[in-house]
């Protein structure tokens, strides 16, 4: 409580290497702005080896997080992940061709309840049932292995000018943007963001002089005193005549940039926070999983219970020996037959598709440099708190005299006396970023080991590859689906077109066609046979073909007509 009251009364006197030292204490509740990780457990707040149980550790924390869901209900009872039709691999007839995946040999129980459960994801898996013949027809092994394959110009001033002509261009561009020089020291001592944005701060970052500078630009203006200076070399002595100006401005830029800098941490630990959840929640690709195993299963001639999921992405790559079709197109439309209600996998897993596009090195490098800045901040106040007190004869009761005092004699703004509470918020802020980095990185680790994976291969796999290979896959899938929709389509309407029904326009045109030809050909036959039976023989003989007593031509009826035929 004290150390609060000596805040308010004196808000730019910090005891700085205590404030550093409590950035080590934990957070109370882990949400950054608009992200909420309040999800993740005490249980991931440790990096701890998998095999080992240390929950005793996660008890002294202080970070609490929501309690642990209750169990997962048991799955149905399974016979075993593996089709019935797949124990059959060892008495294959023919050759298959293999899949070269990597096998997991054993699948051990989760070290601890997880996030995702207690059991591997393979463990879960429903069997399917495939149509082994016509897998055994389509990748039978043929002998051959199947391949799978600034603009520049000198300008003339009638001034005294020292800096070199790049030097000189530089600061002239830069002038171009900024306020006229004059304006710049008040704006920069009260640091006003409505003068200068954080673009004009990054642009004055780059005109800072150098000693060398300053001493060429006085010497020459001490020898030429009635000559004016030109815009660069008066804009780097206005400049430099601003005490500790490095420190001003970075101490700006980091107020400004802070939000920024966290969202580029905190935006890629969400997306594969999000990633992971839709993963295990997606029945699609579980479906998949049980499918591609099983196949793999049988053209293997083994019983894997799972297998590494780098091999999804060559799917695509594995065709049959027949229809020269890739397996990826046999696993889709297996799985519209098995499970028609499954989606396209690519529009349940938006989140994986955003992690793979991010870099989590970079993000942790990103975040090392960000306490870095943090803690020069620090620094960087207490050397300008320092430099105003002596300037000011070290009379530290001007501030505790009232604010209205200060505002008229101090040349500071508002950002300014904010600084120590800015500061003091980001430190906050890094804490919960910590947090939330540490587990979510664990959480990604057990994800792994939800998945089968083994420690060594958790160590190696990273969060990008991961997520940019599950990613892939699922566009490939999505690709595939759509062309078995269409071709089905065409292949429905083709079958409409070929059997039209008996009201269809078609069908009445070729009936009346037919009904115009049948009379035509039934007078033409009549006609051929009154034309033999009226011509004359030469010479009477019996013929015994004909019966002897004949009926005239009239009598007999058109539809009779073609039973009489020589």
């Amino acid at each position: 409580m004290k150390e609060s009251d000596q805040t308010k009364d004196n808000p730019l006197t910090w005891d700085f290497d205590q404030s550093w030292s409590s950035f080590l204490k934990p957070a109370a509740r882990l949400c950054l702005n608009t992200l909420d990780f309040s999800d993740l457990w005490d249980e991931e707040d440790s990096t701890e080896d998998e095999g080992t149980n240390s929950t005793n550790e996660s008890s002294t924390t202080c970070l609490r997080g929501p309690p642990a869901p209750p169990p997962l209900p048991p799955p149905p009872p399974l016979a075993s992940p593996l089709p019935s039709a797949s124990h059959k691999g060892a008495n294959i007839k023919c050759r298959t061709l293999k899949l070269h995946w990597r096998e997991l040999q054993s699948l051990a129980p989760l070290p601890r309840m997880t996030r995702f459960g207690t059991q591997t994801i393979w463990a879960g898996l429903e069997p399917v049932h495939l149509d082994t013949n016509r897998l055994e027809y389509l990748f039978e092994s043929k002998g051959n292995s199947t391949s799978f394959t600034v603009v520049s110009g000198r300008q003339k001033q009638p001034s005294v000018s020292v800096l070199g002509m790049k030097r000189s261009n530089i600061i002239t561009i830069a002038l171009s943007s900024l306020p006229p020089p004059r304006l710049l020291p008040p704006a920069i001592y009260s640091m006003d963001s409505s003068v200068l944005d954080r673009e004009d701060v990054q642009r004055l970052q780059a005109l800072i002089p150098t000693e060398e500078e300053l001493c060429l630009i006085k010497e020459a203006k001490a020898q030429n005193p009635h000559s004016p200076l030109a815009p660069a070399e008066l804009c780097l002595l206005t400049l430099g005549e601003i005490p500790h100006l490095n420190s001003r401005l970075q101490l700006w830029a980091f107020a400004l940039d802070y939000d920024s800098l966290e969202r580029e941490i905190a935006e890629p630990l969400f997306h594969l926070k999000l990633a992971m959840e839709q993963l295990s929640a997606s029945q699609t690709f579980r479906y998949i999983l049980a499918t591609v195993l099983a196949i793999g299963n049988f053209l293997n001639g083994c019983k894997a219970r799972g297998f590494e999921l780098s091999y999804l992405g060559k799917l695509s790559q594995v065709r049959d020996t027949h229809t020269r079709q890739p397996l990826l197109h046999h696993v889709c439309v297996l799985l519209m037959q098995l499970y028609p209600q499954s989606s396209d996998l690519y529009s349940d897993i938006t989140a994986v598709t955003k992690a793979g596009k991010c870099d989590y090195s970079l993000v942790q490098s990103n975040f090392a440099q960000l306490e870095a800045l943090c803690k020069a901040s620090w620094e960087q106040l207490k050397i300008l708190d320092k430099a105003e007190d002596k300037k000011k004869g070290g009379k530290m009761e001007k501030r505790k005299g009232g604010g209205k005092e200060d505002e008229t004699q101090a040349p500071e703004g508002p950002l300014r006396h904010r600084l120590p509470k800015i500061l003091k918020e980001c430190e906050e802020r890094l804490k919960v970023l910590r947090a939330v980095h540490r587990r979510v990185i664990n959480r990604f680790h057990s994800f792994l080991l939800f998945l089968g994976y083994s420690k060594a291969m958790v160590r190696d796999t990273k969060a990008e590859d991961f997520c940019r290979t599950v990613s892939n896959f699922s566009l490939e899938y999505r690709t595939t689906r759509q062309a078995v929709l269409l071709q089905r389509e065409r292949e429905r309407q083709k079958s409409g077109a070929e059997s039209p029904g008996p009201n269809t326009p078609a069908a009445r045109r070729k009936h009346q066609q037919t009904t115009k030809q049948t009379p035509t050909q039934e007078n033409e036959e009549q006609r051929k046979l009154e034309e033999v039976l009226r011509t004359p023989e030469p010479t009477p003989r019996l013929d015994g073909t004909l019966p002897q007593n004949r009926r005239r031509m009239t009598d007999i009826q058109g539809p009779f007509s073609r039973k009489l035929k020589w």
